[in-house]
Order: C-alpha cells, then sequence, then structure tokens
C-alpha cells in the first residue's frame, strides 16, 4: 500500500541512507560507457505503473530506439541530450525539466554525471498516441505564458476564491500522466483526501500544508515533493505560487471524480 504522507524530494536522497546501487545498464543497449548507476524511489505504486525518486549515473551513451515509459525529468546537476530518430536534438541540463513520452525512438546521450528527479508511468495498456509521427522530447519553458484555468468546484477553499493559470505541455496516450506549469494568486483550501498523485516542483512562492491532525508542512522556490492519493491535507499559500506539476489520476479515479463534480 502506498504511503500516504507527502513525500519531500531530497537531491542525493534520504538523510542517512542516500542513493543505493542499481542494477547495471544492460551493455547489449550501449553505445559507449560502463555507467554505474544509483537511485531511490519516493513512490513505488506498482500496481499502477507509477514510480517516482532521485538518481544519477555517470556518463554513457545508449543505443536508438523505443523510449520504453512516459517519463518526467527536473536535472539537478549535469546535462542530457536526447537525439530523436530525425536527428532532432534536445540537451537539458541542471534546472531545467523535460518529457519523453513512451515509444519516442530517441538516443539518450550523457557525456557527464547528472542527477534527476523524474517520475516514470510504465502504461501496459497497449494504448498508442492518435499520431506517432508527433512525438517528441518536450522541454518545458516555465516562463511561458500561462492560459485562464476555471474552478469547477469552489467548495473547499476557506475566504476568497483565487486567480489560477495553467498551461499543460503534456498528455500520455490514456490521459492519466498530465504535465504542466500552473500558477495562482494566495488561498487556502480544507482539509480533504488529495484526489490524485502529483509530484510538484515550486518555481515561485511558498504553500504551507496541514493534515488536519497537528502536522504541517512548508515549502519553497526550489523544493520538489509530491502529494500521494488520498494524503489529508489542506492547502494554503499567502504568496503568489508557481509549480511545475506532475499529475497522475487513474482512469477509474479521473471518472470518479468527474461524477461528483
Amino acid at each position: 500500500m502506498t504511503d500516504k504522507r507527502i513525500l519531500a524530494f531530497e537531491g542525493h536522497g534520504p538523510k542517512g541512507t542516500g542513493m543505493a546501487t542499481w542494477e547495471e545498464i544492460d551493455p547489449s543497449h550501449l553505445v559507449s560507457g560502463k555507467p554505474v548507476q544509483r537511485g531511490h524511489l519516493y513512490l513505488d505504486a506498482k500496481e499502477l505503473g507509477l514510480k517516482a525518486g532521485v538518481w544519477d549515473c555517470t556518463p554513457f551513451t545508449a543505443k536508438q530506439g523505443p523510449y520504453p515509459v512516459n517519463e518526467f525529468m527536473h536535472v539537478l546537476e549535469g546535462s542530457i541530450t536526447v537525439v530523436e530518430q530525425d536527428g532532432r536534438a534536445t540537451t537539458v541540463r541542471a534546472g531545467e525539466s523535460f518529457v519523453i513520452p513512451k515509444g519516442l525512438v530517441c538516443q539518450w546521450r550523457q557525456t557527464e554525471y547528472a542527477r534527476k528527479f523524474f517520475v516514470i508511468f510504465d502504461d501496459k495498456s497497449g494504448a498508442k498516441p492518435a499520431d506517432p509521427s508527433r512525438l517528441h522530447v518536450i522541454k518545458l519553458d516555465t516562463n511561458a505564458k500561462l492560459g485562464p484555468m476555471e474552478l469547477s468546484d469552489t467548495s473547499t477553499f476557506i475566504g476568497p476564491v483565487p486567480t489560477q493559470t495553467v498551461k499543460g505541455w503534456f498528455e500520455d496516450a490514456t490521459a492519466q500522466l498530465t504535465i504542466g506549469v500552473w500558477a495562482t494568486t494566495p488561498f487556502t483550501r480544507k482539509v480533504a483526501p488529495f484526489p490524485r498523485y502529483e509530484l510538484m516542483h515550486l518555481l515561485e512562492g511558498a504553500v504551507t500544508f496541514t493534515d488536519g491532525a497537528g502536522g504541517s508542512r512548508t515549502f519553497t522556490a526550489g523544493d520538489t515533493f509530491l502529494v500521494p492519493e488520498g494524503a489529508p491535507c489542506a492547502w494554503s499559500n499567502s504568496v503568489p505560487v508557481r509549480k511545475i506539476y506532475v499529475i497522475f489520476k487513474a482512469k477509474a479515479a479521473a471518472a470518479a471524480s468527474a461524477a461528483a463534480e
């Protein structure tokens, strides 16, 4: 069963334990390098194909092939270049975020040590994108203009209803994984079970979560954390907030949520 606590991500893994050495990358999948990879999973929901954590690795170049999962990555150190089948190359450096969609034919090129936070959705449904030719690496522009967001349910707010804006950057073929940038004016929301899995990376501002039982946790710009589905929590921000979001909502949960609105 998945832990229902909010999970604060640490750049080198949990204090005291850090990251463990992971299984060697199969040499048959490599063009060059003898990479040593380490990591720590903060979330491993096998029943959903969903995992999230921190990873680092020494340099290597992989063979070109279809990417096996949908993966969001926020680079903490070093740089990574992903080269697509048509020659399009995307380089991502420390402080930047990107998405590789499942099925994209590409090659991972890493010429230096790199470290990242990640969220992986390993979809086993066999769903295919409507147009596979439109699959590309997506590098998030966190300064891009956001559009208005309609609030369908304002009953959970305490006090003034906020103004919220959003820009979606990615949705997987099953519409369960969505990634984008979101901003809000100050607001407070009642304690309630969180309706989805969501990794948040704060770009601006600060937010405090309370659990209704005396516990609270404040996150500020630069922090990365994950709120699991079902975690009892309230949100409160006294200053504007802007964040990257990586949301996973299983189809059954999404349907139930839509029926309740």
